[in-house]
Order: structure tokens, then C-alpha cells, then sequence
């Protein structure tokens, strides 16, 4: 490669993440998802819950693990987008796979050295994760059954968010600021649910079009949506058995449910189109932000 194509490289990689990351949107997931989780985990043990500066460590290495897991699938569905998403960077060869990698180890190397400065349990906890993704890329590339069964492909994948969850969570415990017990399970449960909510809420509708990957094509759409407002109403069971002993106002985060409710009654209702996703949105970003507010209100 000449000097002039590896000096475009971290411009192409710009234009990657600004076109198929959307900072905007998954910077702050990972921000609320991260504040979130931290902060329900601290205020559980009667402490008062303030930001730190391992806080700010923890939402960088989030948001760079996914841009790292966006980069990894950008490259493992390749065969797929070249016939259903032929505008994806990738397949125009507005990126390569070799600059893609070469964003993977940059920010593998990142997410290493700042955690480097926490523990190196919370240095062993975020490689894990990303660990895990790789492998689990080499494993559909073997296998047909896991590109083609959505189901199944998610119960490999699901494990990849769970690993994050344990990263915030572990480098916590690690620093002695919370002490790990079972109120730490149910935490990580709560969060995968609201994920899972939003997974199969954008991947649930009446119809399927030709080589759409929709949960509802095999599970049917009502029963589709049904398992969307279970995974709701499993965030919602998880905050009961955490927060109930705070009182009504430890309940707080339970209000989002409203949303996933009005969205399973209206998708059964228009009997045509997707799952609302701006109910899906706002019960995922509602419900990290009630918990944030939720610690901070405390005493």
C-alpha cells in the first residue's frame, strides 16, 4: 500500500463510523446503557452514586467495543449485503477489510490501555468480550446453521452484550466498589431484556420482504411480538425484584413499560407494517435514563 493510500485510511475509517456507526445513536447507547448500569449497581449497595473518572472509563471502552463488534459485522455479513445491502461500505469498496481490521486492533490496543489504569481484571473482562465476538465470527463462518437460524444465532450472540455488562460490572467489583452477590445477575438480566427488547421489536413485522432476517418470519408476527413485550415485561420483572424495597420511587424506571405496551397494542391493531420503533427507542433510552436518575435521586 503507497504512502498516499495509508494516509486516507483514517479518513476512510471516519467516514465508516459517521455512516454506519452513527455516533449520535450508539455513543449514546453506550453512554446511558454504561451510566445505567453503573450507577443501579453502586446505589444498590446504599451508597450514594456520583460519576467518576473509572466511570468515563467505562462508557469509552463500551462505546469503542461497539464500534469494534460493528466493525467485525460489517465484515462477517459480507456475502449477505453483497446481494440484499449492495450500498454498504464494505461492498462498494468505500472501506476494506484490511482497514477494517487494522480499526479492530487500534482499538482493541485503546480499550487495553485504558482499563490498563483500572485493573487488569477490567483489562481481562473487555477483552473478553471482544474475544468472544471473534470467535463466534469464525464460528458462522463455519457454519451455515448460525448465518441462516436467527434464533439461534442470536442465543451465541447475546453472550457478547452479557460479557459487556460483566466488564462494567467485574471492574466495579474489582475496585472494591460494589461486592459481587446475585442482585448482580439480575442487573445484567435487566439490561439484556431491554437489548432484547429492541432486537426483536426492529426485526418483528407482518410482512417479510424477500431475504429480510426478521424473527417474525419464523416465528410468525404475533407470536414475534409476543416474545418483544415479554422481553419488556422481563425488564420490568428484574427492576420489581431490585428496586421494590426503595419504595414507590425506586420504581421509577418501571414507567417505561407504558411504551413497549402501547407498541404490542398497536402492531396487533394495524395487522400490517413493523413493530413502532420509536416505542422500542424511547422504552430502552427511557429506561437506562430512569435509572440513572433513579441512583442520582438517592440519598
Amino acid at each position: 500500500m503507497s504512502t498516499v493510500a495509508v494516509s486516507r485510511v483514517p479518513a476512510r475509517l471516519a467516514r465508516f463510523v459517521l455512516h454506519m456507526f452513527r455516533p449520535w445513536v450508539y455513543a449514546t447507547y453506550g453512554l446511558l446503557w454504561t451510566l445505567a448500569l453503573e450507577s443501579s449497581a453502586v446505589s444498590l449497595t446504599g451508597t450514594p452514586w456520583r460519576p467518576a473518572a473509572a466511570t468515563w472509563v467505562r462508557v469509552v471502552s463500551v462505546i469503542l467495543a461497539l464500534l469494534f463488534l460493528r466493525m467485525l459485522d460489517e465484515q462477517k455479513d459480507l456475502a449477505y449485503d453483497r446481494v440484499h445491502h449492495p450500498d454498504r461500505p464494505l461492498v462498494t469498496g468505500a472501506i476494506t477489510a484490511a482497514e477494517l481490521r487494522g480499526g479492530m486492533a487500534a482499538l482493541t490496543a485503546a480499550v487495553t490501555g485504558l482499563n490498563a489504569a483500572l485493573s487488569s481484571a477490567a483489562v481481562l473482562l473487555i477483552l473478553s468480550a471482544l474475544g468472544y465476538a471473534l470467535l463466534l465470527a469464525a464460528l458462522e463462518h463455519l457454519s451455515a446453521a448460525l448465518r441462516d437460524r436467527q434464533l439461534l444465532d442470536l442465543a451465541v450472540t447475546c453472550p457478547v452484550q452479557v460479557l459487556l455488562g460483566a466488564y462494567v460490572y467485574g471492574s466495579l467489583a474489582a475496585a472494591g466498589t460494589v461486592a459481587a452477590d446475585w442482585r448482580g445477575g439480575v442487573l445484567l438480566a435487566l439490561c439484556v431484556c431491554v437489548l432484547l427488547h429492541y432486537e426483536f421489536a426492529r426485526k418483528t413485522a407482518w410482512e417479510t420482504p424477500p431475504g429480510a432476517r426478521l424473527y417474525s418470519a419464523g416465528l410468525g408476527p404475533r407470536r414475534s411480538a409476543v416474545v418483544t413485550a415479554a422481553f419488556a415485561a422481563g425488564a420490568v420483572g428484574c427492576q420489581i425484584v431490585l428496586f421494590l424495597p426503595d419504595g414507590p420511587a425506586g420504581l421509577l424506571p418501571c414507567l417505561a413499560a407504558v411504551l413497549p405496551a402501547w407498541g404490542l397494542r398497536r402492531f396487533l391493531r394495524a395487522r400490517r407494517g413493523g413493530w413502532p420503533l420509536p416505542a422500542a427507542t424511547g422504552f430502552v433510552a427511557g429506561t437506562h435514563l430512569a435509572l440513572v436518575v433513579r441512583a442520582v435521586m438517592l440519598p
